[in-house]
């Protein structure tokens, strides 16, 4: 592709992106980060806010592994630290997003995913973004009662051959336990179960609760009702980001 002219690319691929770029360039610069517990639908909306508002997704475990492979510098020192077994350390991961913040994909701002996690982190990347002149708009926080999410989650069953999932309350195979297809048996994912929710939940509330609260002070943070269906929170997302 790097040869490639603007003559080989497809008509409809160069209208495609004209109008993205048109209607990209009269939106408003969007710095955001989405916090929220597994299954809150953090995975859901973020693609859906990322093309409305013409952003860059921003996961950092990607992002980490991308480096890595690429052997940048950071990408170089990552791998270092991952293979003493150590956790890349804060400078490292905040050095990656502001890497990547500079591509031109990012030009109208970003959504970060899974970052940050501590207040320390928190407090490292808006000095890495006051360097810049910019800041965080807004923290999406998808808030959901624990129950909720427990029933969420550990209803989901899969047919790992074709990949349907059911739910024991939402979506329910015809016969408990099977495939309505090809009738063979049902699994849960590993992730899936109450004990690992538990710890993973026990986590996000000690590490991430006081990220919400550091937001929250600067008057940034916007709480969404993410027990409901996933269309009545992209609309609660759109309000909030229109104001």
């Amino acid at each position: 592709m790097a040869n490639a002219t603007l003559e080989d690319v497809p008509s409809v691929d160069l209208m495609t992106e004209l109008l993205r770029r048109l209607k990209c360039s009269s939106k408003p610069d969007k710095r955001l980060i989405l916090v929220g517990p597994p299954g809150s639908g953090k995975g859901t909306q973020s693609p859906i806010i990322k093309d409305e508002y013409c952003l860059c997704h921003l996961a950092t475990g990607d992002m980490l592994r991308a480096a890595v492979v690429a052997k940048t510098p950071l990408g170089i020192k990552a791998k270092e630290a991952m293979e003493k077994g150590e956790l890349v350390s804060d400078d490292l991961v905040v050095g990656i997003i502001d890497e990547a913040i500079k591509r031109p994909s990012c030009q109208k701002g970003f959504i970060l995913d899974g970052f940050p996690r501590t207040v320390v982190q928190a407090q490292k990347l808006d000095e890495m973004l006051e360097k810049q002149g910019a800041k965080i708009d807004k923290v999406l926080n998808f808030a959901i009662d624990d129950a909720i999410l427990e029933e969420r989650i550990t209803g989901r069953w899969i047919h790992p051959p074709s990949g349907r999932t059911y739910h024991t309350k939402f979506a329910p195979p015809k016969s408990p336990g099977v495939d309505d297809v090809t009738g063979q048996p049902l699994i849960q994912r590993k992730d899936d179960t109450a004990a690992v929710l538990k710890s993973r939940l026990e986590a996000f509330h000690k590490q991430t609760e006081p990220v919400i609260d550091y937001y929250s002070k600067k008057g940034i943070v916007a709480s969404l009702p993410a027990e409901k269906p996933p269309k009545e929170v992209t609309v609660e997302v759109e309000k909030v980001l229109s104001q």
